[in-house]
C-alpha cells in the first residue's frame, strides 16, 4: 500500500511503516495538485497536519483513499464524517503532542509575566542606551506560583496544562461546557507519583472571576469563547494564552481590553487570519506571539509519527482478518 505523508512523517513513523511492508512516498504535493497526483500513483493512505485540505471534492475525486491520518488532535481540515461515509477509515493522534502544546503555553506564561517577549525585541535595539530604563519599566514582573490558573477545556492539553499548573504550585480551575472530574497523575523523576482530583465547572462568571491566568485549549468554535462580556468578568490585570484555534477569542476586543489595561498581556499561537494575521496584533508589545507551532517539537513529531503508524498498520491487520 502506498502512503502520501503531504505534511511529513517522523524518521520513526516512516520506518516503521516501511518494515511493515508499506511504500511511503518522498513527495510534498501543493494543495492544487494532490488529487492529480493520489490519483496519478495510486496511493491508498494520505496523511496530513494542518497544511493540507481533505475536502469533500478530493474524497469524491479519489477512489484509491482507504484511510486519512491526521498527525495532530484538530480535524477540522477534513470532512470526516463525509470520508467515513464513503468507507474510507479517518484517525488521528490526540494525544502525541499534548506535553509540547502545554509547554507552548507556559512559554508563554513566562514570557508575558517577566516581560520576556518584549525584552527581547528591545534588547538588541536599545541595550546599549537604555538599560537603566528598561529594567526598571520590566522589573513589575510576577511569579506563576501561588496565582489562579484557569484552564478552557479539559481535553489531553488541557490536563497536561493542569498538571504543569500545579507543578509549579498554581491553584487550578477549568471551564468545560458540562461539568467533570478527572483524576490526573503527576510522575517524578525518582518513580513517585501523586492524583490529584480536579472538578471543573461550566459557571463562566464563577471561572473568570479572580483568575490570573487563563489558557484557552479547546476544539474549533463556531463562536468566541472570550468576547466582551467574557473580558468585563475578568481580574484586572489578566494573562491570557490562546493555543487552541484562531476564532475562539475576539482579536479586535482582545487589543481593546489590553489598551484599557484589564489585559496585562495574551499570548496567540493561533489567528483568525491564518497564515496572514492582523497587523495590529503583530505590533502589539503587550503580546508574545508565535506561528501556530504548539505541537511542533521534534519529541511531538516522533509521537505522532509512531502512532500513525501503529494505527494504520493495525487497520491492515484487522482489514486482513
Amino acid at each position: 500500500m502506498k502512503v502520501l505523508a503531504n505534511d511529513g512523517i517522523s524518521k520513526t513513523g516512516e520506518l516503521a511503516l516501511t518494515e511493515a511492508g508499506f511504500e511511503v512516498l518522498p513527495n510534498r504535493v501543493a494543495q492544487d495538485h494532490v488529487i492529480n497526483f493520489i490519483n496519478e500513483n495510486n496511493v491508498d493512505i494520505l496523511l496530513v497536519r494542518s497544511a493540507t485540505k481533505v475536502r469533500q471534492d478530493m474524497i469524491d475525486a479519489c477512489p484509491s483513499l482507504k484511510i486519512i491520518g491526521r498527525g495532530g488532535i484538530g480535524m477540522d481540515n477534513i470532512d470526516v464524517d463525509y470520508a467515513k461515509s464513503k468507507g474510507i477509515k479517518v484517525i488521528n493522534t490526540p494525544t502525541a503532542s499534548s506535553k509540547s502544546v502545554a509547554e507552548l503555553v507556559f512559554g508563554h506564561f513566562f514570557a508575558l509575566a517577566r516581560f520576556l517577549h518584549e525584552s527581547n525585541r528591545l534588547m538588541p535595539l536599545e541595550g546599549e542606551t537604555h538599560f537603566n530604563a528598561m529594567k526598571k519599566s520590566f522589573s513589575k514582573a510576577y511569579e506563576l506560583s501561588g496565582k489562579t490558573l484557569g484552564v478552557i477545556g479539559f481535553g489531553s492539553i488541557g490536563q497536561e496544562v493542569v498538571k504543569m499548573g500545579i507543578a509549579l504550585g498554581m491553584k487550578i480551575k477549568v471551564l468545560t461546557k458540562n461539568p467533570k472530574t478527572k483524576v490526573l497523575t503527576l510522575d517524578f523523576f525518582d518513580g513517585q507519583s501523586l492524583n490529584f482530583e480536579i472538578t471543573s465547572t461550566n459557571d463562566m462568571d464563577a471561572f473568570l472571576k479572580d483568575t490570573d491566568f487563563i489558557s484557552i485549549n479547546t476544539p474549533k468554535t463556531s463562536e468566541y469563547i472570550i468576547d466582551t462580556p467574557q473580558f468585563e468578568k475578568m481580574k484586572d490585570g489578566v494573562y491570557i494564552v490562546n493555543t487552541a484555534r484562531g476564532g475562539v477569542i475576539n482579536e479586535v476586543t482582545l487589543l481593546d481590553f489590553i489598551e484599557s489595561e484589564k489585559v496585562a498581556g495574551a499570548a496567540l499561537d493561533v489567528f483568525e487570519n491564518e497564515p496572514s494575521p492582523e497587523l495590529p496584533l503583530l505590533m502589539n508589545p503587550a503580546l508574545s506571539l508565535s506561528p501556530h507551532v504548539g505541537g511542533n517539537t521534534v519529541d511531538a513529531q516522533e509521537k505522532i509519527g509512531a502512532e500513525l503508524a501503529e494505527q494504520i498498520i493495525k487497520l491492515q491487520k484487522e482489514t486482513i482478518r
